[in-house]
């Protein structure tokens, strides 16, 4: 799998074009999975393994590639699936998530393909592993289902969505409170930390799990008459989402006369240095990597002190 990724200015040509690449491969059976391309890496037989004690039931243990050192997760087992057995002919996916870089042992890896958001659809409701899926499709008849990555991270290394009393403290940040905000993601997890953290600013929120659902949402506002700069202080979009992703969502509210103006911020797992060339393509009015409370409280700063009289 050498020579995986693309570079940013070949990647960023499906930008706006709600298309992506994902990485298939199997876990512990013959059911296909997986994850967005730009997320990874790359992909190579596992280095020699370190165990380590009272790591976390899922870390199978650590390995050294280049000198630095990245956890192995058994995205298997995360998944509440038998476990991997892993040994020195195991394949592991090296990937980033939320200025974050780690290493999940798989089964086998299939292959890349390019698809267009539209073909993906948000998981069946139901238990079991379903908890654990953004999305599934069918290639040659058979479903892939795109794992939530963000919830299985977020499991091992759990995020706080407090926010700092010194941000707290701005006295700006008063004028948040009552205000109505739209936050689009289709990761649950992602929607929760966002949720718990502006709500400590007072702040109204509308979700949608998808762009088309936020573009049909922002539209059916608009037909009745809202001023949407008046209804909405912001939108929070992630990048990667079914049927319409966060790029397309941002191109369509450019192109609509009547949400134009809207405030869009991208709030993504995506590294940082592909997203500015990512945010300039579609006219995002900022970029943040998830996780992050204070700095999301900064967005909504820098967002209200463009009201503040010169």
């Amino acid at each position: 799998m050498a020579g995986i990724l693309d570079s940013v200015d070949q990647r960023t040509q499906l930008v706006g074009e709600n298309r992506l690449e994902i990485l298939m491969f199997r876990l512990s059976g013959r059911q296909l999975f997986a994850i967005n391309v730009f997320k990874v890496q790359e992909v190579l037989q596992m280095p020699k393994l370190t165990l380590m004690p009272q790591r976390h039931r899922f870390v199978c243990g650590v390995v050294n590639l280049r000198g630095q050192t990245l956890p192995v997760i058994d995205l298997s087992q995360a998944i509440g699936m038998r476990p991997l057995v892993p040994d020195e002919r195991s394949t592991i996916i090296v990937t980033e998530y939320n200025r974050s870089v780690q290493a999940f042992l798989v089964g086998s890896v299939d292959r890349i393909l390019n698809l267009n958001w539209e073909s993906i659809q948000p998981p069946p409701g139901g238990a079991g592993r379903q908890h654990y899926l953004t999305a599934i499709t069918k290639v040659d008849d058979q479903i892939v289902e795109v794992i939530d990555v963000e919830k299985v991270l977020a499991e091992i290394v759990p995020m706080s969505a407090k926010v700092s009393a010194e941000k707290l403290a701005d006295p700006l940040l008063e004028k948040a409170r009552g205000r109505e905000v739209l936050l689009v993601d289709d990761s649950s997890v992602a929607l929760s930390q966002l949720r718990d953290t502006l709500t400590q600013l007072g702040i109204r929120l509308h979700m949608a799990g998808d762009g088309l659902k936020a573009l049909n949402l922002l539209k059916k506002w608009a037909d009745t008459g809202e001023v949407m700069t008046d209804k909405l202080l912001m939108v929070f979009t992630d990048a990667e989402m079914p049927e319409m992703d966060g790029y397309r969502l941002t191109s369509e509210i450019r192109s609509d006369p009547r949400l134009k103006d809207l405030y869009v911020v991208l709030h993504t797992s995506l590294s940082g240095s592909f997203n500015e060339a990512m945010v300039k393509k579609v006219g995002c009015d900022g970029f943040l990597s998830k996780f992050q409370p204070d700095k999301l409280v900064e967005v909504i700063r820098t967002r209200l002190a463009l009201d503040e009289p010169a």
